[in-house]
């Protein structure tokens, strides 16, 4: 788990650029989890772009293909 308390300083952006890309790269697999378990639970795509703050389409365009269940 990355802790928010840890983070380097943007005076060393050698560390700094790692760590936005380290938070990016679980900040995905988050949302690709949750999307996943949303779905699993009835969700929408609807709901799940509102709960993400998008459109409907964004939502789908940008993460239909990274979830397990594409059909739900």
């Amino acid at each position: 788990m990355i802790d928010p308390r840890h983070m380097p300083s943007p005076d060393d952006p050698a560390d700094a650029l790692a760590a936005v890309v380290a938070l990016r790269r679980y900040a995905d697999a988050l949302e690709r989890k949750a999307v996943n378990a949303a779905l699993g639970q009835g969700w929408s795509w609807s709901d799940i772009a509102q709960a993400l703050g998008v459109s409907k389409q964004a939502a789908h365009k940008r993460l239909a293909g990274s979830v397990t269940d594409e059909d739900s």
